[in-house]
């Protein structure tokens, strides 16, 4: 049987991008889980996962393991703390963004494609199987077309 601390198991990977620097751990992928995602996420202060987004037939859940960090939801925003454990629903409902301090760990079906949607930037985004944000393919949505544009 394969063990991952979640308090204190090693951080393998990280994003530098300004204002969504982390370290993180796939622990899904560490535990040879197959139906499951689980990923651990150290977050500083003010540094946040990712953009505001939501799922289409994806839901997510949010375990706060350690820290305060603050969580930004349709209803607004609110500060959480270890032992919390939050569900974003597939959808415009579920839409979430995570801003430090704190590990948490986001746990979600492993569906491929996965696809996303920011409000707050208008585009919509799909992993067409890749696991990292740089095999994302992003779109305005203001760019959509008629489906039968083209044919």
């Amino acid at each position: 049987m394969r063990l991952f601390n979640l308090r204190s198991g090693e951080l393998e990977l990280e994003s530098e991008q300004p204002g969504f620097r982390w370290g993180a751990t796939r622990v899904g992928d560490r535990l040879g889980a197959a139906a499951l995602g689980a990923t651990v996420y150290l977050l500083d202060a003010d540094e946040r996962m990712f953009p505001y987004h939501f799922h289409h037939g994806v839901e997510e859940w949010l375990l706060v393991v350690d820290g305060e960090p603050a969580v930004r939801t349709p209803a607004g925003e609110r500060r959480l703390r270890p032992g919390d454990l939050l569900c974003f629903p597939a959808g415009a409902d579920g839409a979430h963004s995570v801003r430090g301090p704190g590990r948490v760990v986001i746990f979600s079906a492993t569906r491929e494609p996965s696809i996303s949607v920011y409000p707050d930037s208008d585009k919509l985004g799909t992993r067409p199987g890749g696991d990292a944000v740089a095999d994302t393919l992003n779109f305005r949505r203001a760019d959509a077309v008629d489906y039968w544009d083209g044919e």
